[in-house]
Order: structure tokens, then C-alpha cells, then sequence
């Protein structure tokens, strides 16, 4: 609260104070005997694990790339990006945060030296082909950044319509990818594999038809759109429900992407896969076979909850709608004590002490947080 002149309204904003923080308490693991009917979540804690994983990101020796910019990773930078500028008001705060500020400082630098920049994999060292598709990545990636923060602020910028043409200039025109983008393939789920692409290219028309100032209206983008589109429609049938449910959050402002039948197919197939919990598996969405055979875990995680969730509500679910309510409710119960909800890997058993272990929870912290907000 801010320091107020007069004694009375200082009490006020004491009283003000003390009742939001209330408000917040987290309630997993917490026992009191005046503990609302409905769970609810903390704020604040969620922004803490956030920033610390951000910031730790940022001065991982692996993420470290030329000039002082830094690796732009789908797991932990990606989801922040997108999540971090709508807590701004549950928090209080005013102006950008210092972890976010590095992070924002570093995608325009390379967007702005995108000519000069390497990729962030090279053949040399990766394999044939490295270079290529992470460069491709990379541009959908930092128009996904970019643009998600200009729609909060209502106005696109210059340096947003720069991220957005580098990567329009790396859509495929011709092949089973036209429309697409080639993507980064380490054999990893669910962002670095085979079917990753079509995920990025969703979630990259999401930023595109949310961008302010008409952007997707404009001519030359809507034909990129256009192509897009056909891409999307062509290859939906063959992916898994995980990037399915990007195109179900995308019909929010493209209701024709998909046919009633597909709508349908797939709501059917979501309520099939909630666990009894309310909550949902990403190994159950992803269909994938972890690579080391180490059993994949039973439990609900918070990234395939939090997709699911935010699917259902983007694309009009009503506020009744049961799935929807016990996915929320599986939400607001299930955030840990350091602010975060877990989710492990899909592709092998991690050791959960090591960092790279908490990939998978940085996302799924996002998605959760961005749920419970839409759901607001």
C-alpha cells in the first residue's frame, strides 16, 4: 500500500492490505478452520517462482548466446512471456519486471540484429538441418513473445511487426509444410519433436489474430494467414489432442478452424481423458513413449490441466460446463507451497533435485496461472 498523509487512511489501506492477503492465502496442504468454500490460489507466490525460474534461466551457462542475448526456451521464456505482464495487477506493480525487462531487452536486440544473429543451433554441431529449423523457430518464437506483450499494451510495435515479418518470411510455400514452418526436432515432447510445429504455428496465429492495431486485417499478413489456415485445417486430423486443444483455444477468434464434427470429436475426447481427480495427463494428451521406458507418471499435472482449462474457456465454454469446473477446481487445489503446479517430463525420468527436471512445472505453472485468471 502507499503511505498515506492521514492517519485514517492509513488504517484503511492496513485494512485493505490485510484483506487481500488473506484473500491469497494458498489452501493446498493448508488446514484452518475458516477456510473459504471455494479454494483459491496465491498470486504472488506464482510471480516469485516464475521470476526466480526466468532469472535462473537467464544465468544457465546453456542459455547464454552471442552479444549478451539469450536462448529463447518453449518450456520456461515462452510460457513467462506470455503469462508474467497479466499479473502485474494482482501484484500491484507498475512497470515491467527486472527479470522480464532482460528477457524483453534480449529478443528485440536479436529481432533487431536479426541479420547478424546465428541460430541457436548449429549444423556443425547439432546435425544437417539444425541451423535451418532453428532459425525458423526462433522467429516464431519472438513473435510470440513480442506480440502477446503489444496486446496487453494495445499497440503494436515497430520491433513486433519486425518479429512478425522475419518469421513470414520463413513460412513454408510449398510441400506438406506450406503454410507451416520447419521446427527444431530433438526428439523431445512437446515442444522440440516432430509434431511440435504445428503446436508453434497454432499458438503463433493465437499472438496474430490477437495483435492490436487491425495487424491481422492488413493484406499481405492475411494472405500469410490465409496459408496458415489451410496448413492448420490439412494437418489437424493426424496430431494429438495436446496440439489439438491449440486450435480449440485459437477458434476464440477463428470459429471456423474447426468443423463442428472436429469441435465435438474433440470436446468428446477430453471429457474421456479427465482423470478422476479433475485434472488431466499430459502423457495422456501427448501419447508419447518415454525414451528411457521409466513408467510415466498417474498423476494429473498442472501443464496438461492448465491447457485443457484455457482451451475450454478461450473457446467459449460455458461457466457451467462440469469438465471445466472440476479442471478449475483440480487448479485452485493443487498449487505447492513455493507457488508453483507440477508437471514432470514426458520424454524420461529427470532427476527431480536437478533444474531441467522443473521444465515441464515452469509451463505448467503458466498455463495454471493463465486459467485462473481467464477464468476471473
Amino acid at each position: 500500500m502507499r503511505s498515506r498523509v492521514f492517519g485514517t487512511c492509513q488504517l484503511l489501506g492496513c485494512c485493505l492490505s490485510a484483506i487481500f492477503l488473506w484473500g491469497t492465502i494458498p489452501v493446498h496442504g493448508a488446514s484452518s478452520t475458516a477456510a473459504p468454500t471455494t479454494p483459491t490460489w496465491n498470486s504472488q507466490s506464482a510471480a516469485h517462482y516464475l521470476d526466480d525460474r526466468e532469472v535462473w534461466w537467464q544465468n544457465w551457462p546453456r542459455a547464454q548466446k552471442e552479444n549478451g542475448t539469450l536462448c529463447i526456451s518453449c518450456h520456461t521464456v515462452v510460457p513467462y512471456a506470455m503469462v508474467r505482464p497479466g499479473m502485474k495487477k494482482d501484484l500491484g506493480e507498475s512497470a515491467i519486471s527486472a527479470p522480464e525487462k532482460v528477457m524483453m531487452d534480449s529478443v528485440e536486440k536479436r529481432v533487431a540484429q536479426w541479420s547478424k544473429m546465428a541460430p541457436f543451433y548449429s549444423d556443425e554441431k547439432y546435425g544437417e538441418g539444425k541451423a535451418v529449423t532453428s532459425r525458423a523457430t526462433e522467429a516464431v518464437l519472438n513473435a510470440i513473445v513480442l506480440a502477446s506483450y503489444d496486446a496487453r499494451q494495445g499497440h503494436l510495435r515497430p520491433i513486433t511487426r519486425t518479429a512478425f515479418e522475419n518469421a513470414w518470411a520463413l513460412q513454408q510455400t510449398s510441400g506438406d509444410l506450406a503454410g507451416g514452418w520447419m521446427w527444431q526436432d530433438f526428439h523431445l515432447g512437446p515442444w522440440e519433436s516432430a509434431e511440435s510445429g504445428y503446436q508453434g504455428a497454432a499458438l503463433f496465429r493465437i499472438e496474430a489474430l490477437n495483435a492490436p492495431d487491425g495487424y491481422a486485417s492488413e493484406p499481405e499478413v492475411r494472405k500469410h494467414l490465409d496459408a496458415e489456415r489451410v496448413y492448420l485445417q490439412k494437418n489437424y486430423a493426424a496430431q494429438p489432442v495436446i496440439n489439438q486443444l491449440y486450435i480449440l483455444w485459437a477458434t476464440a477468434k477463428d470459429p471456423n478452424l474447426l468443423s463442428g464434427d472436429e469441435r465435438q470429436t474433440l470436446l468428446a475426447a477430453i471429457k474421456a481423458q479427465q482423470q478422476e481427480d479433475g485434472g488431466w495427463r499430459t502423457a495422456t494428451i501427448d501419447k508419447r513413449e518415454r525414451a528411457d521406458h521409466s513408467p510415466e507418471p498417474s498423476e494429473s499435472d498442472g501443464y496438461a490441466t492448465g491447457l485443457v482449462v484455457l482451451a475450454l474457456e478461450e473457446s467459449g465454454a460455458s461457466a457451467t460446463d462440469a469438465p471445466l469446473q472440476r479442471g478449475l477446481n483440480w487448479l485452485r487445489e493443487h498449487q505447492q507451497k513455493d507457488g508453483a503446479w507440477l508437471a514432470a517430463s514426458i520424454n524420461k525420468q529427470r532427476d527431480p533435485k536437478s533444474d531441467p527436471a522443473l521444465f515441464m512445472t515452469d509451463a505448467a505453472t503458466a498455463y495454471a496461472v493463465m486459467a485462473l485468471q481467464e477464468a476471473r
